[in-house]
C-alpha cells in the first residue's frame, strides 16, 4: 500500500537506488582479490592426504608403441599408481566434434606431447622422477607434417580410418568464372598461435563414497568436460562431478580435455585425492593452438572499385586430432569474403590431420585466418586501383540486408562503413620527430638501436565480420537457476549457472541482470558446477548472449510468480507491476510494498533454459544455407607504426578500434575487452608463433615464445557503438573476438604501408622487412 504520508516515488526514482544494472559499470567482485594476488586459482587447491599426478608424454610425432614397462616405476619409492591405457575403466576415445583422441595412446601415438602413462605418487618431483622409469619401446615413423599435401597426396600415411581430411567445404555463388577488370591475388600464410594463458592446466580429483568423483578444475566447458570424462571412466554422469576452480585465462586454449580424465583415473585408482599442474613447457604440448594457415586468394572488381569475385583455397593445419577443427572450416569458408558484398564467390576449404600439435579454439576461431588473408588483399586490391583503402572497403561493405556469400541475408544493423569512417576521424599520433629524440617510443626502445634515422610510418586499416555463438544448427543454449528470497531483512537473488568465468567479466554481467530485472541491490553468483544445467562454452562470444538470455528469462519467471503474488493480495494487474530498488511498484498508485514483506520466508526459485534462434547446416557441395550463424559482430582497426627498415623492427605507435557491441551491457568491460583482444592480434601481427620442425615445437617456454608485455601495448583509443540486435536479450552482440581479428590485419597492412614491401606471412619478422632469410 501507498504511503499517504508522502508522494510516491515511480520507478525512475527507486532505480536511482540500485547500482551496477544494465550500462553501469560496478567492480568486478574478484578485481580486488586478482590485484593484490589473494585470488585462488585451480593450481592452488590443496587437500589432506593429496597425492600428485603426471603425465609420460610421447617424444615423437609419429610412432608406433611396440611395449611399455611400468615395473620400474611403480617399485619406485611414494609411488601409488602407474596408469597406461589398459587401465582406463571406459572407453579410450574423446574430442569435442569428433570422437577420436585417446585419453591414454594405445597401439600408435600421433603427436610429440601425446600422453601415453599416469603416475600418482607423494611428492611433485617423485612423480617426475617416476615418469623417467616408464621404458616405451617406440618404432618411430615419418611423420605427416605438410597439410597441404596431406589434403591431396593419398600417398602419404592415413592417419586416421578415415583418411587424413576431417572436412571440406566448398561454397560458391554466382558465376565463379566471373572477369573482372582489376584482379590481384597471393598467397598468404599464418603461423601457429598459443593461447598463452598464465595459469597452467590443472585439477584436484577426490573420490567419492558413492563409487564417482568430484574434480575441481579450470575448464571453459564444465558439462562436455563431465559428459566426456565419464564415458573414459565408464561412469553415470551423474557420477562425475565438476565444479569451476579460479581460471588464469583460455582464450579457447580450455575447450579440449587436458588433465580431467587423468586427474580423476588417478583419484580413483588410489582412492585418494589427486591434484595435476602442467609445467610451461607441457602446457605447449598439453593443450591446442590457433590453426595454422596457407590460403590462396584473388580478388577480381570493376575499374570503379566494386568486387566482382573471390576466388580462395585455405588449407588449415589440425594437427593429430580433430578438437574443433570442423568448425574452423566452417567459420573460415562462411566469413571468407569479409564484411563485403561478392556476387560471384568460388572458396575452398580444407581441415587436415597432420603429426602437428593439435589445434582446435583459440579467440576469433577459424575467423583470424582468413582476415588476414582479404584485408591485405583489400590493400593490395586498393594499391592497384590507386583507391583510398578506407573508400574501397566502404564502397563495397555489407549493411542490413544485404547476403552474405553463403545466402544468409544479414537482418541485423551492419555498420560496417561507419565503423570505418568513425576510425578515420579519430586524431592520429603526433610523429616522433622532435629533438632530443625519445628513445623509448622508437623502434627497439631502450636497447637504443636507432636515433632515427631508417625509421619510416605507415598507417593501416581493416574492418572484419565475426559469427557470434554456435552455428550450422547446433541447438545453442543455456540454463540459469535464479532464487529471490528475504535475507537479513534485505531482498537478495541467487544466480547459478555453470558458465564459466575465464577473465571476461561474466559474474559481474549476471549479476548486473539480476539487478536490472529484479529490482534487487544484493546478488549473489552461486559457485559454478555441473548441479545445474549446461551452459554451453565461454568461447564464440556466446556468453553474454546466451547465459545472459537465460539469467534474464530466469528473473522474469521469478517476477511473473511474484506478481501473482503481488496481485492477489493487492488486486493489482500484474501488468501493471515492477520492482525497483527493493520495492513493487504500481504504475497507477506507487509504491505497493516492501519487496521483503512479500516475499516473507517462502523463497521464489525457477530454472529456464535459452535458445537462439534456428540455425543451419551449410550445403555440403555449394555452401548455401538460410541462416548459417545467428549473429555477426563487426570490428575495425587503424595501425600507426614506426618501422626501422634497416633492422627490421617495428613499433606499434597506436592501435584504434571502433566496433559495434549491440549494448554495452558493462561498459568499462567492453573497452577492457576489446583492449586486450587487440593486444593478442598484435602479438599475432609482429611476434606471436610456435615454431613447429617435423613435428616438433621449438619454443615451448615464454622465454622463446614471445607475447606482448606492456611496453608494446601502444595507447588505443576505442569508439563504441550500439546498434542492438533484435533478436538478442537488450539487443547485446558478442563482443570479446572481434577486435583480435581486425587488429592482426591493420598492424600488417600499416607495416606495408610503411615499407612498401609485399608482406604474406604474419607474424612478420625482421627478416621478412629486411629481406634476410633466416
Amino acid at each position: 500500500m501507498t504511503d499517504q504520508t508522502s508522494p510516491a516515488r515511480t520507478p525512475q526514482d527507486l532505480n536511482e537506488l540500485i547500482t551496477g544494472g544494465i550500462g553501469d559499470s560496478p567492480l568486478r567482485p574478484d578485481g580486488t582479490l586478482k590485484v593484490r594476488g589473494e585470488y585462488a586459482y585451480s593450481s592452488d587447491l590443496w587437500a589432506e592426504d593429496m597425492l600428485w599426478g603426471a603425465t609420460l608424454r610421447s617424444p615423437h610425432p609419429y610412432a608406433r608403441i611396440k611395449a611399455i614397462d611400468i615395473g620400474p616405476a611403480l617399485r619406485h619409492p611414494g609411488v601409488y599408481a602407474v596408469l597406461t591405457h589398459e587401465d582406463v575403466p571406459g572407453e579410450n576415445i574423446y574430442g569435442l566434434k569428433v570422437a577420436d583422441t585417446p585419453a591414454l595412446a594405445e597401439d600408435v601415438v600421433r603427436y610429440k606431447g601425446e600422453p601415453v602413462a599416469l603416475v600418482a605418487a607423494d611428492h611433485p618431483e617423485t612423480a617426475r622422477r617416476a615418469l623417467k622409469k616408464i621404458a616405451v619401446d617406440y618404432e618411430v615413423l615419418e611423420p605427416v607434417t605438410d597439410p597441404e599435401r596431406a589434403a591431396h597426396d593419398d600417398t602419404l600415411p592415413r592417419l586416421h580410418p578415415g583418411g587424413n581430411v576431417v572436412r571440406y567445404q566448398p561454397i560458391v555463388q554466382g558465376d565463379p568464372e566471373a572477369e573482372a577488370d582489376v584482379v590481384v591475388s597471393d598467397v598468404y600464410t599464418l603461423g601457429m598461435q598459443d593461447q598463452a594463458f598464465l595459469g597452467p592446466e590443472s585439477g584436484l580429483a577426490i573420490p567419492a563414497e558413492d563409487g564417482g568423483v568430484d574434480l575441481f578444475l579450470a575448464t571453459q566447458w564444465l558439462h562436455v568436460d563431465q559428459r566426456q570424462t565419464a564415458r573414459a571412466l565408464g561412469l553415470p554422469v551423474e557420477k562425475v562431478r565438476f565444479t569451476m576452480s579460479g581460471v588464469g585465462g583460455a582464450f579457447g586454449g580450455r575447450e579440449d580435455l587436458s588433465m580431467q580424465i587423468h586427474c580423476c583415473m588417478l583419484a580413483l585408482h588410489t582412492g585418494r585425492p589427486v591434484k595435476m599442474v602442467y609445467s610451461r613447457d607441457e602446457s605447449f604440448y598439453g593443450h591446442v593452438h590457433r590453426h595454422p594457415a596457407k590460403m590462396y586468394y584473388e580478388h577480381g572488381a570493376t575499374k570503379d572499385g566494386k568486387l566482382v569475385y573471390v576466388k580462395a583455397r585455405m588449407y588449415f593445419d589440425g594437427g593429430a586430432y580433430a578438437s574443433k577443427t570442423p568448425v574452423v572450416v566452417s567459420n573460415a569458408t562462411s566469413l571468407g569474403t569479409g564484411p563485403y558484398v561478392v556476387p560471384n564467390v568460388r572458396i575452398e576449404g580444407w581441415g587436415l590431420y597432420t603429426n602437428n600439435p593439435p589445434c582446435g579454439a583459440m579467440r576469433g576461431l577459424g575467423a583470424v585466418q582468413p582476415a588476414y588473408a582479404y584485408e591485405s588483399q583489400m590493400d593490395k586490391l586498393a594499391k592497384a586501383l590507386g583507391m583510398d583503402p578506407v573508400r574501397l572497403r566502404q564502397l563495397n561493405a555489407v549493411e542490413e540486408g544485404s547476403a552474405l556469400h553463403t545466402g544468409q541475408v544479414l537482418d541485423s544493423p551492419a555498420p560496417v562503413a561507419e565503423l570505418l569512417e568513425r576510425l578515420k576521424q579519430l586524431p592520429m599520433p603526433p610523429e616522433n620527430r622532435t629533438a632530443p629524440v625519445d628513445v623509448r617510443e622508437l623502434p627497439g626502445g631502450t636497447s637504443n638501436t636507432t636515433h632515427g634515422e631508417g625509421v619510416v610510418r605507415g598507417v593501416g586499416y581493416s574492418v572484419i565480420i565475426k559469427n557470434i555463438s554456435y552455428a550450422e544448427g547446433a541447438d545453442d543454449y543455456s540454463t540459469a537457476r535464479v532464487r529471490l528470497e528475504a535475507i537479513g531483512g534485505e531482498p537478495v537473488a541467487m544466480v547459478h549457472t555453470a558458465a564459466a568465468e575465464v577473465g571476461q567479466g561474466l559474474v559481474t554481467v549476471q549479476q548486473q541482470i539480476a539487478r536490472s530485472e529484479l529490482g534487487v541491490e544484493r546478488v549473489n553468483i552461486h559457485p559454478n558446477d555441473t548441479n545445474v544445467g549446461d551452459a554451453g562454452s565461454s568461447s564464440a562470444s556466446r556468453q553474454t548472449y546466451i547465459t545472459g538470455g537465460a539469467v534474464k528469462t530466469a528473473c522474469e519467471a521469478v517476477r511473473a510468480r511474484l506478481f501473482d503474488r503481488v496481485s492477489a493480495r493487492f488486486g493489482e494487474d500484474p501488468a501493471d507491476l515492477s520492482l525497483s530498488g527493493g520495492k513493487v511498484v504500481s504504475r497507477s498508485t506507487g509504491v505497493l510494498a516492501d519487496l521483503v514483506d512479500v516475499l516473507g520466508e517462502e523463497a521464489i526459485e525457477e530454472t529456464r533454459e535459452y535458445h537462439h534462434l534456428q540455425t543451419y547446416e551449410m550445403d555440403p557441395e555449394t555452401g548455401q544455407s538460410r541462416r548459417v550463424h545467428v549473429q555477426h559482430a563487426y570490428s575495425a582497426h587503424r595501425a600507426v607504426v614506426d618501422v626501422d627498415s634497416e633492422l627490421g623492427l617495428v613499433r606499434v605507435v597506436q592501435l584504434d578500434c571502433a566496433q559495434d557491441v549491440g549494448k554495452a551491457v558493462n561498459p568499462d568491460a567492453v573497452v577492457g575487452q576489446i583492449h586486450g583482444g587487440s593486444t593478442q592480434g598484435l602479438g599475432l601481427a609482429v611476434m606471436e608463433e610456435i615454431q613447429v620442425k617435423d613435428g616438433h615445437i621449438r619454443n615451448p617456454s615464454f622465454t622463446d615464445y614471445l607475447i606482448p608485455t606492456i611496453m608494446d601495448t601502444p595507447p588505443m583509443t576505442v569508439d563504441v557503438i550500439e546498434r542492438g540486435d533484435p533478436n538478442a536479450p537488450y539487443g547485446v552482440r558478442g563482443v570479446g573476438e572481434p577486435p583480435t581479428i581486425s587488429a592482426t590485419p591493420a598492424v600488417v597492412n600499416a607495416i606495408r604501408d610503411a615499407t612498401g614491401l609485399d608482406l604474406t606471412h604474419t607474424p612478420v619478422a625482421p627478416e621478412h622487412i629486411c629481406g634476410i632469410r633466416p
